[in-house]
Protein backbone atom coordinates (compact mmCIF):
# COMPACT_ATOMS: atom_id res chain seq x y z
CA UNK A 1 0.00 0.00 0.00
CA UNK A 2 1.28 3.53 -1.17
CA UNK A 3 1.17 6.18 1.24
CA UNK A 4 -1.07 8.04 -1.37
CA UNK A 5 -4.26 5.25 -0.05
CA UNK A 6 -2.99 4.91 2.81
CA UNK A 7 -3.88 8.89 3.59
CA UNK A 8 -7.24 7.79 2.58
CA UNK A 9 -7.77 4.36 4.75
CA UNK A 10 -8.88 5.15 9.18
CA UNK A 11 -6.86 3.00 11.62
CA UNK A 12 -7.97 0.73 13.93
CA UNK A 13 -7.26 3.31 16.43
CA UNK A 14 -9.25 6.05 14.74
CA UNK A 15 -11.68 3.73 14.19
CA UNK A 16 -12.03 2.66 18.48
CA UNK A 17 -11.96 6.58 18.76
CA UNK A 18 -14.60 7.10 16.72
CA UNK A 19 -17.40 4.73 18.41
CA UNK A 20 -15.93 6.62 21.84
CA UNK A 21 -16.95 9.47 20.86
CA UNK A 22 -20.53 8.16 19.77
CA UNK A 23 -20.98 6.74 23.02
CA UNK A 24 -19.71 10.01 24.50
CA UNK A 25 -22.32 11.94 22.77
CA UNK A 26 -24.96 9.68 23.71
CA UNK A 27 -23.83 9.90 27.77
CA UNK A 28 -24.10 13.69 27.24
CA UNK A 29 -27.49 13.98 25.45
CA UNK A 30 -28.98 10.64 24.57
CA UNK A 31 -28.77 7.35 22.67
CA UNK A 32 -31.75 8.78 20.13
CA UNK A 33 -30.06 12.53 19.68
CA UNK A 34 -27.03 10.62 18.98
CA UNK A 35 -28.17 8.63 16.62
CA UNK A 36 -30.26 11.20 14.34
CA UNK A 37 -26.83 13.29 14.87
CA UNK A 38 -24.98 10.37 13.09
CA UNK A 39 -28.07 9.93 10.34
CA UNK A 40 -27.57 13.60 9.32
CA UNK A 41 -24.44 12.36 7.73
CA UNK A 42 -22.68 15.68 7.92
CA UNK A 43 -19.23 14.08 8.44
CA UNK A 44 -19.41 14.61 12.38
CA UNK A 45 -19.31 10.89 12.60
CA UNK A 46 -17.09 9.57 9.72
CA UNK A 47 -13.51 10.17 8.10
CA UNK A 48 -11.99 9.25 5.40
CA UNK A 49 -13.38 5.35 5.03
CA UNK A 50 -14.31 5.27 8.10
CA UNK A 51 -18.31 5.84 9.73
CA UNK A 52 -19.98 4.38 12.28
CA UNK A 53 -23.15 2.27 12.39
CA UNK A 54 -25.50 1.49 15.03
CA UNK A 55 -27.93 -1.30 15.81
CA UNK A 56 -30.14 -2.59 18.18
CA UNK A 57 -29.45 -5.76 20.20
CA UNK A 58 -32.24 -7.85 18.22
CA UNK A 59 -30.04 -6.17 15.04
CA UNK A 60 -32.30 -3.60 13.77
CA UNK A 61 -29.80 -1.04 11.81
CA UNK A 62 -30.42 2.59 13.70
CA UNK A 63 -27.70 4.86 11.85
CA UNK A 64 -26.11 4.29 8.80
CA UNK A 65 -23.79 5.84 6.26
CA UNK A 66 -26.14 3.96 3.16
CA UNK A 67 -29.66 5.79 4.31
CA UNK A 68 -31.30 2.58 2.87
CA UNK A 69 -29.61 0.34 5.46
CA UNK A 70 -31.32 2.94 8.62
CA UNK A 71 -34.94 1.24 10.33
CA UNK A 72 -34.00 -2.30 8.64
CA UNK A 73 -33.45 -5.30 10.48
CA UNK A 74 -30.43 -6.83 9.44
CA UNK A 75 -29.74 -9.86 11.67
CA UNK A 76 -29.58 -12.43 8.80
CA UNK A 77 -27.42 -10.08 6.80
CA UNK A 78 -24.19 -12.33 5.70
CA UNK A 79 -21.31 -11.23 4.00
CA UNK A 80 -19.97 -12.21 0.91
CA UNK A 81 -18.62 -15.71 2.44
CA UNK A 82 -22.12 -16.15 4.24
CA UNK A 83 -20.71 -14.87 7.32
CA UNK A 84 -23.54 -13.53 9.77
CA UNK A 85 -21.86 -10.65 11.14
CA UNK A 86 -24.87 -8.80 12.58
CA UNK A 87 -24.84 -11.96 14.92
CA UNK A 88 -21.25 -11.99 15.22
CA UNK A 89 -21.84 -8.58 16.69
CA UNK A 90 -24.18 -8.71 18.75
CA UNK A 91 -22.57 -11.89 20.53
CA UNK A 92 -19.52 -9.75 21.25
CA UNK A 93 -22.07 -6.86 22.92
CA UNK A 94 -23.55 -9.39 24.76
CA UNK A 95 -20.99 -11.85 25.58
CA UNK A 96 -17.76 -9.40 26.11
CA UNK A 97 -18.93 -5.99 25.80
CA UNK A 98 -16.48 -4.77 22.95
CA UNK A 99 -14.30 -6.14 20.61
CA UNK A 100 -13.30 -6.36 17.02
CA UNK A 101 -14.64 -8.92 14.36
CA UNK A 102 -13.61 -9.94 10.59
CA UNK A 103 -15.67 -9.90 7.69
CA UNK A 104 -16.19 -8.61 3.79
CA UNK A 105 -18.43 -5.97 2.79
CA UNK A 106 -18.73 -3.16 0.10
CA UNK A 107 -16.48 -0.21 0.62
CA UNK A 108 -18.28 3.11 -0.09
CA UNK A 109 -15.14 4.25 -1.51
CA UNK A 110 -13.52 1.69 -3.77
CA UNK A 111 -17.48 -0.06 -4.62
CA UNK A 112 -15.75 -3.17 -4.21
CA UNK A 113 -16.05 -5.85 -1.66
CA UNK A 114 -13.06 -5.70 0.79
CA UNK A 115 -12.13 -7.14 4.09
CA UNK A 116 -13.23 -5.02 6.96
CA UNK A 117 -12.66 -5.44 10.76
CA UNK A 118 -15.02 -3.75 13.16
CA UNK A 119 -14.92 -2.32 16.57
CA UNK A 120 -17.58 -2.69 18.27
CA UNK A 121 -19.12 -1.64 21.67
CA UNK A 122 -22.20 -1.98 23.39
CA UNK A 123 -23.82 0.98 25.55
CA UNK A 124 -27.07 0.86 26.94
CA UNK A 125 -29.24 -0.82 24.75
CA UNK A 126 -27.43 -0.28 21.10
CA UNK A 127 -23.98 -1.80 19.40
CA UNK A 128 -22.14 1.43 18.26
CA UNK A 129 -19.69 0.37 15.29
CA UNK A 130 -16.92 1.74 13.28
CA UNK A 131 -14.79 -0.62 10.92
CA UNK A 132 -11.41 -0.67 8.98
CA UNK A 133 -11.01 -1.38 5.50
CA UNK A 134 -7.84 -3.74 4.87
Amino acid sequence: MNSASAAEHGTATEAKAMVQKVIAAMKKTSVDATVAEINKRDGQYSDKDLYVVVYDMAGKNLAHLNPKMVGKDMIELKDEDGKSFIKDRIEIAKKKGSGWQDYRFLNPISKQIESKSMYVEKYENVIIGCGIYK
